[in-house]
């Protein structure tokens, strides 16, 4: 007999060599229904698997968080089926789960167009209605070599020759289709259910490598039930209208081009919103950081010593000079913080030293790798490095906390997770240090929740922390439920060591400085790209680059709507004069597709009375307001919140 314990504590007996689905029908026949795997310790195992041993186990349904890549991964099973049945010699390579579904890569003479996904798609729900079985079989790797290459199927031979010796051959069927598998899966394929949708068809080289053949993979998508597929799609929808690159053009903020592959070209009102962000970091930053500026280009002595050279090499851009000294432009600005930190003698008295830089680096990324300003080669950091003493940390890492969660709440981000990220199985420092480290970051993380009130969630992610010191990651939620990855405060004990920096502490001794990276947006480049998506170009008004527009109805006008936009001008307002001899309808679907906050029309009855007609972005109303009752109401609303906060 063994010994199966439940996640209540609750612990029954069994024969060795029960299967889990046999361990759900003991408990009842709905579970046995509704179970799709099982977890033993914590593994996913197939519910057919005999259970041989002492064991924690869980039965894992459809509304399990867990299931939900089991129904991706069979997703992608029946996928392949139905493109063999209605092309027969059509090759399957490898399908995996990735974020939000699926894909599968193919071998066929003529590629898959989008045509045929519909056609694939409906092959798929007639498979589900099968109700195929899922069954594993374990196969020598000559038998499944010889299998594979009977079918026609190189690819199948290649990854069977790519199994570790000594590692099972496992085959998964799905009543008479087969493929190699590692598994786990689900019961049968109705498991699979409906909520899936194939999406896009593309290239792929086999194996990732440009050399070999190229392949067409198709993308999937699943989820457990028809409402999140139903969430996720509209989701995509919302995303593609708020692309940052679509509404970039139609805003006329910034543009790419090839000669300048990976980096921004900037316009009058992008730049303005550059400018806006900066101006707001900076009145953040003003009281508490010394914002320093290190050199754009270093000799590469420095990146070799700062582990740069060896870690980093292919992602620096280097040149060689006449005297055959090599330099490279900062990847980061970290060496440079420390030069700085190095300069001139450092007493205990002067920790914690806050230092700050928006600092413009460059790092090559691959062409296909870019995407607008999400993925750049150029980019500039709302840098800051704190030199600290241990006793400083933890009240440095709540006070770069305090900061973060504040800029996020400004931009109107409310939901955030902040996550630990642990000592990876390659780093520096000796474990004592990493001890501690973690000791204090761990139980300022547990601070950061309770004092949120359930705002801001926390996480661990082992192994996960920089080769020199653990780290915090910032991940906020978008206003389409998207969820990015931007601020961070990481612990080095590599930097300081390297460079030899030290203060004098109070009995006159040498100590080295605690280290703590710090960045708030991260790449302001990739933060404006988050925030034009996240706000639809629906600036709020103290953002937006440009404020208003006055439009003149009629030529009749023209004087007063100049004298309403000097006035606005003289207010601190930024916006333009439109003149054009073009109707009033067609000026305001213009500067409307522009994402101009404030429409300020005037004719010759505002002229008389002093007026102005005022239309808000994304509505069809008007509102009549005096002149300077309209200046005052927008100046107040222009206000940036860390100002109002002052006021």
């Amino acid at each position: 007999m063994i010994e199966l314990t439940f996640p209540d504590n609750s612990v029954r007996a069994y024969e060795a060599g029960t299967t889990g689905l046999e361990v759900a029908g003991s408990i009842s026949k709905s579970l046995q229904k509704k179970a799709m795997a099982m977890a033993i310790d914590g593994n996913l195992r197939d519910l057919s698997d005999p259970i041989d041993d002492n064991a924690q186990i869980e039965i894992i349904t459809r509304d399990d968080p867990r299931a939900l890549e089991l129904i991706r991964h069979d997703c992608a099973h029946v996928m392949a089926e139905a493109v063999q049945e209605l092309w027969p010699g059509t090759q399957v390579t490898i399908g995996p789960v990735i974020e939000n579904g699926f894909y599968y890569d193919f071998k066929r003479d003529t590629p898959f167009t989008p045509e045929d996904l519909p056609v694939i798609e409906k092959k798929m729900r007639q498979i589900i209605e099968r109700n195929a079985k899922f069954t594993k079989e374990i196969w020598s790797r000559e038998e499944a070599k010889e299998y594979f290459a009977e079918q026609g199927e190189a690819y199948k031979v290649e990854l069977v020759d790519a199994i570790p010796e000594g590692e099972t051959v496992k085959i998964y069927k799905q009543g008479e289709w087969l493929d190699l598998c590692r598994g786990p899966h689900l019961v049968s394929t109705n498991q699979v259910g409906s909520a899936f949708k194939l999406m896009k068809v593309a290239g792929a080289y086999w194996r990732g490598d440009s050399n070999n053949e190229m392949l067409t993979r198709i993308y999937g998508t699943a989820w457990s039930n028809e409402k999140d597929l139903k969430a996720y799609l509209h989701m995509l929808e919302e995303a593609e209208k708020r692309d940052h690159r679509k509404l970039g053009r139609e805003m006329d903020l910034f543009h790419f081009q090839e000669e300048g592959p990976g980096v921004v070209f900037w316009h009058h009102k992008g730049w303005q919103l550059f400018r806006s962000l900066t101006d707001y970091m900076r009145r953040r930053l003003e009281d508490d950081y010394q914002e320093v500026n290190a050199p754009q280009i270093l000799d590469k002595g420095l990146w070799e010593t700062s582990g740069h050279w060896e870690w980093y090499r292919e992602n620096m851009f280097s040149t060689e000079t006449e005297d055959n000294r090599v330099f490279a432009i900062k990847p980061m600005n970290c060496p440079g913080h420390v030069q700085i930190f190095k300069h001139g003698l450092k007493s205990y008295r002067d920790l914690p030293l806050r230092m700050a830089e928006f600092g413009a680096v460059s790092r090559y990324e691959p062409s296909g790798a870019l995407h607008g300003l999400m993925r750049v080669r150029a980019f500039t950091q709302d840098d800051a490095h704190v030199f600290c003493t241990e006793d400083q940390l933890a009240a440095e890492c709540h006070k770069i906390n305090d900061l973060i969660l504040s800029v996020y709440k400004d931009f109107g981000f409310e939901e955030i997770v902040v996550k630990l990220s642990t000592r990876p199985e390659k780093r520096v420092g000796s474990d004592e240090v990493w001890d501690h480290a973690e000791a204090v970051m761990s139980e300022v993380l547990k601070e950061i929740e309770a004092n949120s009130g359930g705002r801001i969630k926390t996480g661990i992610l082992e192994g996960e922390g920089a080769f020199y010191g653990p780290k915090f990651e910032y991940t906020l939620r978008d206003a389409i439920g998207r969820e990015w990855q931007c601020g961070t405060t990481q612990v080095d004990f590599n930097l300081p060591e390297r460079f030899g920096a030290f203060y004098v502490d109070k009995d006159g001794e040498k100590k080295q400085p605690v280290m703590v990276h710090r960045a708030v947006c991260g790449s302001l480049e990739r933060f404006l790209g988050i925030l034009i998506e996240n706000y639809a170009g629906h600036f709020p008004l103290w953002l937006a680059p440009q404020q208003f527009v006055v439009a003149a109805i009629t030529s009749d006008a023209d004087e007063y709507a100049a004298e309403v936009h000097a006035a606005m001008k003289a207010a601190g307002l930024r916006g333009e004069l439109d003149l054009r001899n073009e109707k009033i309808n067609y000026k305001v679907r213009e500067h409307s597709l522009a994402k101009v906050p404030v429409i300020i029309a005037v004719g010759k009855r505002e002229a008389e009375e002093k007026t102005v007609s005022i239309r808000r972005l994304g509505s069809r109303d008007q509102k009549m307001m005096g002149l300077e009752e309209a200046i005052e109401s927008l100046k107040d609303e222009a206000i940036a919140p860390d100002l109002k906060a002052d006021a």
